[in-house]
């Protein structure tokens, strides 16, 4: 009996067929992008708020008090207290009521000069120029609070840890298909409720249930896509990563055009009900339903896919081999009970550990290079295009190895370089941190590539989900590593992501060369890898 590889190669390894589903899958890159970095848009600060005193609403409804007259009531006195103060964390400790003036509210603590009212700390009744501007504006995330947006991303990053263990799991165990179109089914429902939950507790569970169903579309659609090609042709999971950075340069137009931060969770949430319709034209990955003993159903398919692309299947296509490897339902241990599966396992999850970490790390600390956040983070995105490009004119020259290793080694050499050089000459210092991100957005998008090819397809979207989780972990962890390193030096976690990337290139070399070979079906195959 033929093989799949066989097979495929006379249907055609990147047909009109492929061509097809790899473009409509391509978009739930641009869409999991809008979940990964929404929180920028969503909890932008506001511009201007300030600490209500107790009966002020009360007293501006009946003075007729526009918001600025009760600000200039609120916050100018404050001011004579405490010339920093801008009455957004502390108010005097007054209390207004009927019988306080419309015009010196203040008049009746004639006792007491205003500069020596005594100050309380706010913990409630802010008032928003912009009341739904953003979730801080909704939520009241400010002063005391303001942890509470950091733990949102930080529960968005959790759930994307549970997606790929859970979802991971489900598309090898029930299909990857099944599991894709469920996940996006569960980002757009769950994105609804986000933006109307009433109040931050349902705002955070269904944060977490989003970054669990997005984990599982955008795992999920990355291997439907490499098992539907030949081995030639798998760079196309360079090119998704492309589309991850189109809508990271997407986002800040829609967050322009749309005021508040619903409209935004509404506009980047709706479009996952349209991968609905995927249904209809995006089948099972025929290798997955070889692995499940599904033969008939998989040579179906590949007649589909011969018809789409012009060719035509030999009649003594009846059957196709179908691995002899028991079917099982996939855990940890199937990952690292073999020598060589073990080495490529650990390694893999340091690397996807390391990028997340360093990566995050890098774009915190470059920050904003100018006052337009929108067009500032329109530019942090179009950075990421030329790593991409280079690793599309590399990988297929000089396989992906030696381009894997050398973007962590170029990466971490630039933070180095960077924690030394000298404030006074800032575009240097910039260039060469660009050139760090540069480093690290490329190993970042190899590791994806290189974890696919070096798992069987039993184990395959089992194993990419495992690794990858530690990529949601390096994320966890990124912003604290961050800023309670450089309260002690500010450049010190460059000195850490420079020993972590060198010593991930490093490690990196010792994983077999995947260029041009086919993916392995079986955990012996792994083992013969080279």
């Amino acid at each position: 009996m033929p093989s799949f590889d066989e097979v495929l190669k006379e249907a055609g390894e990147f047909g009109r067929f492929q061509k097809r589903v790899f473009f409509l899958l391509c978009q739930t890159g641009i869409t999991f992008s809008f979940l990964f970095a929404s929180v920028v848009f969503l909890g932008q600060a506001p511009d201007n708020y300030w600490c209500r005193i107790p009966g002020a609403a009360e007293l501006s409804e009946r003075c007729g008090w526009t918001l600025e007259e009760e600000r200039n009531f609120t916050v100018l006195p404050l001011h004579l207290r405490n010339g920093s103060s801008s009455g957004e964390c502390e108010r005097l400790d007054v209390a207004w009521d009927t019988s306080v003036s419309c015009t010196s509210p203040l008049a009746r603590y004639s006792n007491h000069s205003v500069g020596n009212l005594p100050l309380t700390a706010c913990h409630d009744n802010w008032v928003y120029k912009q009341p739904h501007s953003s979730i801080i504006s909704e939520y009241d995330l400010v002063c005391g609070n303001a942890w509470m947006l950091d733990l949102s991303q930080a529960i968005l990053n959790l759930g994307f840890l549970a997606g790929a263990f859970t979802l991971g799991y489900a598309a090898d165990r029930y299909g990857r298909i099944l599991i894709y179109l469920l996940s996006c089914l569960g980002v757009g429902i769950c994105g609804i409720i986000v933006a109307f939950a009433p109040n931050f507790t349902v705002f955070l569970i269904f944060r977490f249930l989003q970054g669990v169903f997005g984990k599982g579309t955008w795992m999920t659609c990355y291997v439907i896509v490499t098992e539907i090609v030949g081995s030639d042709q798998r760079i196309v999971g360079i090119v998704i990563q492309i589309f991850f950075t189109l809508g990271i340069m997407i986002l800040p137009g829609i967050a322009y055009l749309v005021p508040t931060w619903q409209g935004i969770q509404l506009a980047i949430s709706l479009p996952n009900f349209l991968f609905l319709l995927y249904y209809w034209v995006v089948p099972e990955s025929p290798r997955w339903l070889l692995t499940r003993k599904k033969g008939e159903k998989a040579l179906k398919i590949m007649h589909s896919i011969a018809k789409h692309n012009g060719k035509y299947l030999s009649p003594h296509y009846s059957e196709i081999s179908i691995s002899n490897e028991e079917v099982s339902n996939p855990s940890f241990p199937d990952l690292v009970r073999t020598p060589r599966m073990r080495r490529n396992t650990l390694i893999l999850m340091y690397a996807w550990f390391t990028s997340a970490l360093i990566y995050q790390g890098l774009v915190m600390r470059l920050g904003i290079v100018g006052g337009n956040l929108y067009l500032d983070f329109f530019i942090s995105g179009a950075v990421e295009l030329p790593a991409a490009l280079l690793i599309l004119v590399t990988i297929d020259r000089i396989g992906r190895r030696l381009p894997f290793g050398i973007s962590n080694i170029v990466a971490g050499i630039a933070c180095l370089i960077t924690a030394f050089l000298p404030e006074d000459i800032p575009w240097l210092k910039t260039t060469v941190a660009t050139l760090g991100r540069l480093g690290i957005t490329m190993a970042f998008e190899i590791v994806y590539l290189v974890n696919t090819e070096l798992y069987p397809t039993t184990l395959r979207n089992f194993g990419v989900s495992l690794c990858s989780s530690l990529c949601d972990l390096g994320g966890i962890i990124a912003p604290f590593l961050l800023f309670r390193l450089a309260a002690v030096w500010l450049e010190l976690p460059l000195i850490i992501f420079s020993i972590l990337a060198v010593v991930c290139g490093l490690l990196v070399l010792l994983l077999p060369e995947t260029k041009g070979i086919s993916l392995p079906e079986t955990v012996e195959d792994v083992e013969q890898l080279s």
